[in-house]
């Protein structure tokens, strides 16, 4: 074995992955530029760096599981009132994730509150959180499939230990009783431990007739409301906007 195969075993070995894939591109980029050896190492260590966050950014979206690409710079602000451009810069910067405070998003389809969900889970990701997403009714589903099915159970546990839960398009389809009481129970067990991004068509005075339970209802509002940032959007549509411009 070479030299060259032997350091690069070495550094393998102690888990800098990104130094050992490089190191023979960085040792003739270095006897390129004639580097001092403190040169050469600064420039080890930062691929090494870059490589890591790399991956822990590549882990976090995959453990996100967004079903798409949404950037914040890409919401038009200008077809949406409820919500300004401070807002978003102050969402961004993810200092109520820290205080375990939640975001809730309302207004009718089309809006982009979806968007900004997403959107704010990247920024979140980016920075380091660990994000989960989930459709209200695949979060059901696995609430309701987590006694029995082991699949469900793994993401169920993954949820429960993100730093910030996104649960989109809440109140599209009614749920019933028993998946009511599954879903309060899983917000309660989040509560003050992670915050929570919801996105909902209905407003909060619709919300006792889709849970079936006035009761437990103010009792989930509550605890999602406490420590909340509250935005109702409105305007047109962008797919109907779209639409007209064509």
């Amino acid at each position: 074995m070479s030299a060259l195969a032997e350091s690069a075993r070495k550094l393998e070995s102690l888990r800098l992955r990104g130094a050992s894939s490089r190191l023979p591109e960085l040792l003739e980029q270095a006897e390129s530029e004639g580097m001092t050896c403190l040169a050469f190492l600064e420039t080890l260590v930062d691929v090494e760096l870059q490589d890591r966050g790399d991956r822990r950014l590549k882990r976090g979206l995959a453990m996100a599981h967004f079903p798409v690409v949404k950037r914040l710079e890409d919401f038009k602000l200008g077809r949406v009132a409820g919500i300004e451009k401070r807002d978003l810069s102050e969402l961004a910067e993810c200092s109520w994730i820290d205080r375990h405070e939640n975001l809730l998003l309302f207004g009718p389809p089309g809006l982009g509150k979806t968007h900004l969900a997403i959107a704010l889970g990247h920024v979140a990701v980016r920075k380091g959180y660990s994000v989960c997403y989930e459709r209200m009714t695949s979060l059901v589903k696995l609430l309701v499939r987590s006694d029995a099915a082991r699949s469900a159970q793994f993401r169920l546990s993954r949820l429960a230990k993100a730093n910030l839960m996104i649960i989109d398009e809440i109140g599209y389809t009614p749920i019933e009783r028993k998946e009511a009481n599954l879903f309060f129970t899983f917000v309660s067990d989040l509560y003050e431990r992670a915050s929570i991004v919801v996105t909902s068509n209905k407003n909060l005075n619709s919300w006792s007739e889709l849970m079936g339970d006035e009761v437990m209802t103010a009792a989930l509002l509550d605890r999602l409301m406490h420590h909340a940032k509250i935005f109702s959007l409105s305007g047109e549509s962008y797919r109907i906007s779209a639409k007209k411009e064509e």
